[in-house]
């Protein structure tokens, strides 16, 4: 396992991020996992045996219970806090209570609270805003996450989900008054849905931010498992259809992918998985499992190389189409 450095903290991450979506099962998040103690124990000890060391989870992801379950597994498995990155998320609605949701000041220092009684931890070293809350100002949100920071109890702060325009926004207000700013970027990418390269990426690389792609299988549609004639499991990806992709588009990337995988011996999922770690820029990625065998594939990603032509065949097959003003930047930028 590689380690990347997380932007200019001086902090080192494994290059695969271990997410824990699939554990809980509550509402929503029923469709993803229902994985229990002993199977998040499991997958655990096989995450740290590959010398993962970075692990993300989320206040909504079922309720708290995948917070309590990655706490739990943490003391079950005797394993040193101090040698894990721990990273969770404040945004989504906790409740049906007016006030259990957003970015306010009020829900982000109650949701730290909350999230480290669950996780039996007293600090997180990331907490990701999970989205924009267009209702509350950027610039109390940044105080909130600065004053938090200060409180001991978060180590950085992060982004996930917002416009670029949001994020640079932030970041000015947090330059103007001294705060903590952002150090990192969580947002999907994948071969099926590389929309964050016409802003993002490159808001990233100018101003040193990591990026942590999440979904690179788009929801699992690059597994392996689907194909214009049906999946080979036997149900279809429909039931739940997220992050929405272009499926016909994707049809196409997964037969090159495929017949990629099969020179080297792979499952197209490695491929996929493989590419978006080998893009510019990326940090680490973050990969879920429902199972070990999955967990097991999933990690062999890190030992493929694909060679130039490969690499040129995937992109071109995936390619996003150009849009302005991309296309004037590039055409103006011409002899500078």
């Amino acid at each position: 396992m590689k380690y990347n450095f997380l932007g200019n903290t001086g902090l080192l991450v494994s290059e695969l991020c271990f997410g824990t979506m699939t554990f809980g099962g509550k509402g929503y998040w029923e469709n993803i996992g229902k994985i229990q103690q002993q199977g998040v124990n499991e997958l655990m000890q096989v995450v740290i045996d590959s010398g993962i060391n970075f692990i993300d989870t989320a206040n909504i992801y079922s309720y708290g219970e995948s917070e309590t379950l990655l706490g739990q597994s943490i003391i079950d498995l005797g394993l040193n806090r101090n040698e894990l990155v721990i990273a969770t998320k404040v945004r989504g609605p906790m409740s049906d209570k007016p006030n259990d949701v957003g970015l306010s000041r009020y829900h982000i220092f109650n949701s730290v609270d909350d999230s480290l009684k669950r996780l039996q931890m007293d600090h997180v070293d990331i907490l990701y805003v999970h989205g924009a809350d267009l209702r509350t100002s950027v610039e109390e949100t940044m105080r909130a996450l600065n004053d938090i920071v200060i409180t001991g109890k978060v180590r950085y702060i992060a982004c996930c989900n917002w416009p670029a325009w949001m994020v640079m926004k932030a970041q000015g207000i947090a330059e103007k008054y001294g705060w903590n700013k952002f150090i990192g970027l969580q947002y999907f990418y994948s071969l099926s849905g590389r929309d964050i390269e016409r802003e993002i990426l490159p808001l990233a690389a100018d101003q040193n931010l990591a990026v942590f792609p999440w979904s690179p299988l788009a929801g699992g549609f690059l597994s392996g498992k689907y194909s214009r004639d049906g999946d080979k499991a036997g149900a279809r990806r429909d039931a739940f259809d997220f992050p929405p992709i272009n499926k016909e588009k994707s049809y196409d990337i997964i037969d090159v992918i495929t017949a990629v995988g099969e020179q080297h011996g792979v499952s197209a999922a490695q491929v996929a998985l493989a590419w978006v770690r080998l893009q510019k820029d990326i940090t680490s990625t973050i990969i879920g499992a429902k199972n070990v065998e999955q967990l097991k594939d999933n990690l062999q990603s890190t030992t493929i190389e694909l060679s130039a032509d490969e690499l040129k065949k995937i992109d071109e097959v995936s390619a996003l189409e150009k849009e302005y003003p991309q296309w004037m930047v590039e055409r103006q930028g011409t002899g500078r």
